[in-house]
């Protein structure tokens, strides 16, 4: 008996379904199996308010405490220093507005004649998430700090420490610096820019003017590379659960929260996180957060292993189907990246990045950061201020791999993606073919 139309369209799409590589995972990550048991016993076993005395409140006193240490053995810190977010948004703003009102109340408190115009004066890159570059320029705009937005090494993909101890001024109160972008994948010199700053922090702080705080965000790194809050000597780091195939919560680390490093809480209410972030806490997605964070402890070494491994390969397979005909434009000399991160530009023929991945049957994959999806064909700024030609940034399609994608994989992919640039090469074809016949048109 033949199928029924409804039925065969059903097959269809499963299939269809499974023939799609995903390969977007510096977008997002998947909850894997063991997050998705931890959020539904949680749910299940300890919907008590975590405040309660009862054995549902307990249950989930007891889950959020776990979390809050797997969390802090992650990043190598200490659990009474992580504190639960909604996302990595909500993080970094956390960061910024508590460096600008904790300015505020030391230039009140030192009696100074100008203590009133008295603005805290930030550092970043110019290759920063959203999440940083949209609140420093808020800040900016409403004259509420001094920002400089530093350029990143057209060489070297990085910011340069050298450029960041230049720009200090006597106001200089945060530097934030991501730990790896989201679409090079270039892996920035924090350590290194920790060291530096310092010793010009103490000495600073003994002549009467502020220390400077350091923070980074390090949502594309956790899961992918090993992140020590020890060898970074960074005062905060930015969480974020579902890049690292977590649920889409995030958290704040802060070294010796409110004595050694300020944070003021950007919500009032019932005490919740030590009054930080209050509000009866998210148990499901925290224990879920902690499971995540618990499985990079167990294998984060693995999986960077096995991504490189696969970003490798990949590599050169479109080296040997492309040759010169694509740029990678995630590859700097001298310069260390994510294990997963490949972005790429097609460059003849020369066309755009999404229109190269609308022609691809299996390829799932994005031109660039999410937040960014907006931007039509404009290309990347996070390229361009890399250093990337205007006509590949145009033309880039980032591809990220993840813990389960295969060699396999690769190959269809690969192929994938040289079919379709023959679909667009054979349809320039006509229409510069078309055009000569008939040029009036």
């Amino acid at each position: 008996m033949a199928p029924t139309k409804e039925k065969q369209n059903l097959e269809d799409t499963e299939n269809h379904s499974k023939s799609k590589i995903y390969l977007d995972y510096n977008a997002t990550t998947p909850p894997c199996a063991e997050v998705t048991e931890a959020v539904t016993e949680a749910l299940q076993d300890a919907w008590g308010n975590p405040s309660s005395s009862y054995y549902a409140g307990c249950k989930a006193k007891q889950l959020i405490d776990t979390a809050r240490a797997h969390i802090a053995s992650m990043v190598r810190g200490k659990p009474e220093d992580i504190i639960f977010t909604s996302g990595g948004t909500e993080a970094n703003n956390m960061v910024v507005f508590s460096a600008v009102e904790q300015f505020s109340r030391r230039a009140k408190e030192s009696h100074s004649n100008k203590a009133d115009e008295a603005l805290p004066h930030i550092i970043t890159s110019n290759v920063e998430h959203d999440s940083i570059a949209l609140p420093l320029q808020y800040l900016q705009r409403e004259h509420k700090a001094e920002v400089t937005f530093l350029p990143v090494s057209t060489t070297t993909g990085q910011l340069e420490v050298d450029d960041v101890i230049a720009a200090l001024r006597p106001n200089t109160y945060l530097v934030s610096v991501m730990l790896a972008n989201n679409e090079t994948g270039i892996i920035m010199p924090v350590g290194e820019l920790s060291q530096r700053l310092a010793p010009i922090s103490k000495e600073r702080t003994a002549h009467g003017l502020p220390p400077i705080l350091l923070h980074t965000d390090a949502a594309q790194a956790l899961g992918k590379i090993t992140v020590d809050v020890q060898e970074l000597g960074v005062h905060y780091l930015t969480i974020v659960g579902h890049k690292f195939y977590g649920p889409r919560i995030g958290a704040l680390y802060v070294r010796g929260i409110g004595h050694q490093t300020p944070l003021l809480p950007m919500l009032y209410g019932g005490g919740q996180e030590r009054n930080y972030r209050p509000g009866t806490e998210n148990t499901p997605m925290i224990a879920g957060l902690g499971k995540a964070a618990e499985l990079v402890n167990l294998h984060c070494a693995e999986y960077e292993s096995h991504m490189r491994e696969v970003r490798d390969y990949l590599e050169q397979r479109l080296k040997a189907v492309f040759g010169d005909r694509i740029r990678f434009n995630s590859h700097f000399p001298r310069t260390d990246r994510l294990p997963n991160t490949c972005n790429v530009s097609l460059l003849k023929p020369s066309i755009l990045g999404r229109e190269w991945l609308a022609h691809c049957h299996h390829l799932q994959a994005s031109v660039g950061a999410a937040c960014h999806s907006d931007r039509g064909d404009s290309p990347s700024g996070i390229l361009l201020s890399s250093g990337v030609p205007p006509e590949a940034a145009r033309g880039a399609v980032r591809l990220s791999v993840g813990r389960e994608t295969t060699k396999e994989d690769v190959d269809l992919i690969v192929k994938d993606l040289e079919q379709a640039a023959q679909r667009l090469e054979d349809k320039t074809s006509k229409k510069d073919l078309k055009t000569k016949k008939d040029p009036e048109r």
